[in-house]
């Protein structure tokens, strides 16, 4: 089976990724897979988003009056 090194490490400059390792044997290769730590965005309450998108209601009101249009549209 083959060994794993796991190492935390700070991605430099230009994305550079410097990864050292007495386990590793200089002159064999090896796979290296990069899981970037993102920051994780701040909590929203769903409230302060209701409405906000394209084509979203800011209200009950709004949505009761859009269905109504629509109703009496296809009565038409």
């Amino acid at each position: 089976m083959a060994s794993t090194v796991k190492q935390k490490v700070t991605v430099q400059a230009g994305g550079v990724v410097r990864v050292q390792s007495q386990e590793l044997v200089p002159g064999s290769t090896a796979d290296v897979i990069i899981i970037p730590n993102t920051p994780t965005l701040p909590s929203q309450k769903l409230a302060g988003v209701i409405g906000s998108a394209t084509g979203g209601f800011a209200s009950p009101t709004e949505v009761d009056a859009f269905i109504r249009r629509e109703r009496d549209a296809w009565s038409a």
